[in-house]
């Protein structure tokens, strides 16, 4: 048994020996060229860890027909309607006003002030469009006013049909005179302050947007 025992681990210390010899030998053949000095192996090729890309050539972006980018004002809700009211109130026609850093502005109606009657969450977050409350359908609109258009502004409030005439909100182009000015401004922690469900120390005057561009200077 222990003549068995022997054979094995002897077996097994001349194999490790053959096998040890055979890849020094293939590593002094293969590596080395035969050679104690490794003169004679084959040189090691040179890589990049990156391949080599051929430069890419771009075509040249055509810009034609591009719009070049507008900047707008930053400017008081309020005062925005103050300058429109102001300068008569006109559907189209542009009127001027001064933004926050005082810069001089230039705004129209249908592009800038329809915007503040007609867009939600815009006096203050969860806040409903004035048109939502103010439209069309004065049988259920609010002091019976259409805020959803520009001749529904000038038509008024208390207005008993969509031809009749009701009371003046613009105060007659003097904005501190106006219905407006005085829901928005000075009712301010009143009951039927607009807009509807602001809190108590909400003062609409100092909302700002962004309307407007920079006044061309000559």
């Amino acid at each position: 048994m222990k003549d068995d025992v022997r054979k094995i681990i002897l077996g097994t210390l001349a194999g490790f020996l053959v096998l040890l010899t055979v890849w020094v030998g293939f590593l002094f053949l293969v590596g080395c060229g035969g050679s104690l000095d490794c003169s004679k192996a084959d040189p090691t090729p040179v890589r990049t860890s990156i391949p080599t890309l051929i430069p890419a050539s771009l075509p040249t972006p055509d810009l034609t027909g591009a719009q070049a980018v507008v900047l707008k004002c930053r400017v008081a809700a309020a005062s925005l309607l103050e300058a429109w009211v102001n300068a008569g109130y006109s559907e189209n026609d542009p009127f001027e006003f001064t933004d926050a850093k005082g810069t001089a502005c230039t705004a129209t109606f249908t592009a800038d002030v329809s915007v503040l009657f007609k867009e939600a969450n815009l006096w203050y977050s969860g806040a409903l469009a004035c048109a939502s409350c103010h439209n069309a359908d004065l049988a259920k609109a609010s002091a019976q006013m259409d805020l959803s258009d520009y001749q529904g502004i000038l038509a008024g409030s208390r207005r008993t049909s969509a031809d009749a005439k009701g009371n003046d909100i613009l105060g007659g182009g003097i904005w501190d005179q106006s219905k407006l000015y005085e829901v928005l401004i000075t009712r301010k922690g009143q009951p039927l302050a607009m807009p509807l469900g602001r809190a108590v120390d909400f003062d609409a005057g100092t909302v700002a947007v962004y309307a407007g561009t920079p006044k061309e200077q000559p």
